[in-house]
């Protein structure tokens, strides 16, 4: 009797194996990981082979016309409680059972994440460690210095799990804290001991504007260019949530033009970013590779929940 094939895709932290015993799942199948995006013609190979697929979060694009290629698949396990990049309606047309993981603590690890650039953005830290590898201590010259977050305004697009987190960190930093999203209200904001207001206010008042919405036909390319132009020129954006949620191309041209003064994001329209994006190399923007939820907690949880479904499925 043949093996079942099971890939594994977008597996970029060599991690699943690390924090989970897979010797009972490679005992009774034939199991690839792949480390490095797969797309194209390879990703076809891998999908023309494969009985299960292990997707790590929506790295993997899988729309109906490419699942089509997975003629022999039979069952799919993606890590986390959402997969904006999954069609589940193709797979369950087709009566493939789907898994997934627990998150673990993914929100307190993004929430962490965009402290962690709102810091680096407004303490000038990336500026200042680049100075002492190089033997520095201060610039020659006399530059803009750190500015404080203390009495400053933090506007949050979104006030969900992780926007609720974010806000209360930016009040027990003394900060001034306002929201909105299509559907806040009043009392809502309040519950937080936050204040809603209008996108154009908390835009052009906002200090640091951090994004917590999932992008909706509402909500894709909310941050344009006519918004990215309201904002102060001291102003630091921060995006931990998804790229769609800004006019990626307008972005530079508003940078350009200095407003906002800064921008710190944590995800891309594609990615990995390529080597040569200019977006790489621009001294007002603080980029991290996508890390928001990438922490050894999150995935110990993603590792030991798909090898309790793989052994599940097997059994």
């Amino acid at each position: 009797m043949s093996r079942p094939k099971v890939a594994v895709l977008g597996d970029y932290e060599r991690a699943l194996t690390r924090l989970a015993d897979w010797s009972t799942i490679e005992a009774r199948a034939d199991v690839v990981f792949h480390h490095e995006p797969v797309r194209g013609e390879a990703l076809a190979a891998v999908l023309r082979e494969a009985e299960v697929l292990v997707l790590v979060r929506d790295r993997t694009p899988l729309d109906a016309a490419t699942l089509a290629l997975a003629e022999r698949l039979k069952f799919v396990v993606f890590t986390g409680t959402r997969n904006t990049t999954l069609d589940l309606d193709a797979l369950q047309a087709r009566g493939i059972p789907v898994a997934n993981t627990e998150w673990g603590p993914s929100k307190e690890s993004t929430c962490e994440m965009t402290w962690s650039l709102i810091l680096a953005a407004a303490r000038q830290l990336e500026t200042q460690m680049a100075t002492m590898r190089d033997g520095g201590w201060r610039p020659a010259q006399s530059l803009p210095l750190p500015g404080v977050l203390h009495g400053e305004r933090l506007g949050l697009i979104g006030l969900g799990e992780i926007g609720k987190r974010v806000a209360r960190v930016g009040k027990a930093l003394g900060m001034d804290v306002v929201t909105w999203s299509p559907r806040m209200t009043p009392e809502r904001a309040a519950e937080e001991g936050v204040t809603a207001v209008s996108l154009e206010a908390l835009l052009s008042s906002s200090r640091v504007v951090s994004l917590h919405l999932v992008p909706t036909a509402t909500t894709t390319r909310l941050i344009n260019a006519e918004r990215l132009a309201l904002m102060r020129a001291d102003a630091i954006l921060v995006n931990t949530s998804r790229s769609a949620l800004i006019d990626m191309a307008a972005l530079p041209q508003a940078l350009d033009k200095g407003r906002p003064g800064l921008a710190a994001l944590d995800v891309f329209d594609v990615e990995p970013v390529p080597a040569n994006d200019p977006l790489r190399q621009r001294p007002d923007l603080l980029v991290t590779p996508h890390m928001g939820f990438v922490s050894e907690p999150v995935f110990t949880t993603f590792a030991k929940g798909v090898v309790g479904a793989l052994e599940q499925w097997l059994r």
